[in-house]
């Protein structure tokens, strides 16, 4: 018979085919811990039919479904998610993208930085990529097309630009993670703002000097019918402005401790529908699809979480995570070869899974190892925000890539647009081991607004 702990790597391991053979991830992990966690829990044989139901997991599975349910910082979920869909759908990216594209029109790969920016903006605005990724693959991928852009290099603009909606704040991610990890939203937040910049940054960089370099993959714009200066800054300061200020508004008064995230985000999805209203682009048929989609992807959230909490408790009583840790402890590593090793596995588990998956399995097993080896849970938390980056950009899952073919359809081949994010995965490593020799770049923004943390 087999010992506990093989029975917790057993169930870890099946979860790891069924999610990759297409099982629902949220009703897989409760199928998972209500198995396994029947077995955990098992009492003996029952005495009558009634006495089947008398285990603890099942207990377990309520309280965890009552946690999630009365969970204040997952409140934020909702509201976020509906601000980010009142936008989508009231039309303001729309003009923020052409706007910008005529203020930068004089820059390489103009149309390209206007996507970039246009990606990070709507993502504060959003949090969620398969959004931003399908809104701007509709948006911008014809503009650049009908520029004779090259189709991989637009492709990639778009696709790693979507993906900065997990990591720019107020990103859903975050909100779980902090959950997850039991860790403030505020400095996760605050701990996001630079490594989301910076990453942005990068990103308008490289297609700066790769335009500069190969001006065959970007051809410059038809500047014969562009519009007078004056027209062009008055149209950027009505698209930009008020969305920006919003946005500010939402941080600003979580940062500055005015608002808990649900606060704030029932600020943003008022907010959202007022520019909607003001800029008359907002109908009865938009606020229910943006109403039915938040609801949606709420209910996906919530499940995930009761899923993960049950198969993470049975995992744990199991002996999965003992077995781990003392593991990993008795390798002797130092504290930078752990956080290499954690960051190794994170990025090799991007490849067949998504960033819900990796964070709600399998950070966890590596969240009680941060106090043995001196590790601060907020720089962890940046490193794996930028990690998660790569879920979406790693072939052969790269949901972003998929998110682009499905608008797209035969416009492009899957194979051109994965040639095309692999460059910018290059950027988010590049990035990550910024971040391992500057600590600062996550860790001073929240140092300076709540104090150098102490554990």
């Amino acid at each position: 018979m087999m010992t506990n702990p093989e029975v917790a790597i057993l169930m870890l391991c099946l979860f790891i085919v069924l999610v990759l053979l297409g099982f629902p991830i949220a009703f897989t992990l409760i199928a998972m811990g209500v198995g396994f966690g029947y077995y955990a829990y098992y009492q003996g044989p029952p005495e009558i039919f009634s006495d089947i139901f008398n285990n603890n997991i099942f207990y377990l599975l309520n309280q965890n479904t009552y946690s999630v349910m009365e969970n204040d910082t997952l409140v934020a979920i909702p509201l976020f998610l509906f601000m980010g869909y009142v936008v989508e759908r009231a039309n303001i990216v729309n003009r923020l993208f052409f706007s910008l594209y005529m203020a930068a029109r004089n820059l390489p790969g103009s149309l390209a930085i206007a996507a970039l920016l246009t990606c990070a903006v709507f993502s504060t605005a959003s949090g969620i990529v398969g959004a931003v990724v399908t809104l701007m693959g509709l948006l911008a991928y014809p503009a650049m097309a009908n520029a004779n852009y090259n189709r991989s290099f637009a492709s990639g603009v778009i696709c790693a630009g979507g993906t900065l909606g997990i990591l720019i704040p107020p990103s859903i991610m975050l909100i779980v993670y902090a959950a997850i990890g039991n860790l403030s939203p505020l400095r996760l937040y605050a701990a996001a703002v630079f490594p989301g910049l910076l990453l942005a940054g990068l990103y308008i960089v490289y297609v700066i000097v790769r335009v500069w370099m190969n001006p065959k993959l970007a051809p410059k714009p038809n500047l014969d019918d562009v519009p007078p200066p004056s027209k062009i800054y008055w149209d950027l300061l009505v698209s930009f402005v008020p969305l920006t200020v919003l946005i500010a508004l939402v941080l600003g008064s979580i940062l500055g401790g005015l608002a808990t995230p649900a606060e704030a985000a029932a600020m943003g999805a008022l907010g959202g529908i007022i520019l909607a209203v003001i800029y008359r682009s907002m109908t009865w048929d938009k606020l229910k699809e943006s109403v039915f989609l938040t609801a949606k992807a709420t209910a996906m959230v919530c499940w995930l979480f009761v899923g993960s909490w049950t198969f993470a408790s049975v995992f744990s009583y199991l002996g999965g995570h003992d077995l781990i840790s003392d593991w990993v402890i008795g390798m002797n590593l130092t504290t930078i070869q752990f956080l290499i090793m954690a960051q190794l596995i994170i990025f090799v588990l991007g490849w067949p899974l998504e960033w819900s998956e990796i964070l709600i399995i399998f950070v966890p097993i590596f969240l009680p190892l941060l106090e043995p080896f001196g590790v601060n849970p907020y720089f962890f938390a940046m490193l794996v925000a930028l990690n998660l980056q790569t879920s979406f950009l790693t072939p052969p899952m790269a949901m972003s890539a998929y998110y682009l073919k499905g608008v797209l359809k035969n416009q492009i081949e899957l194979i051109e647009i994965f040639k095309g994010i692999m460059p910018y995965l290059g950027i988010v490593i590049f990035t990550m081991v910024l971040m391992y020799i500057f600590p600062g770049i996550a860790l001073w923004f929240p140092d300076y607004l709540f104090g150098v943390y102490v554990p």
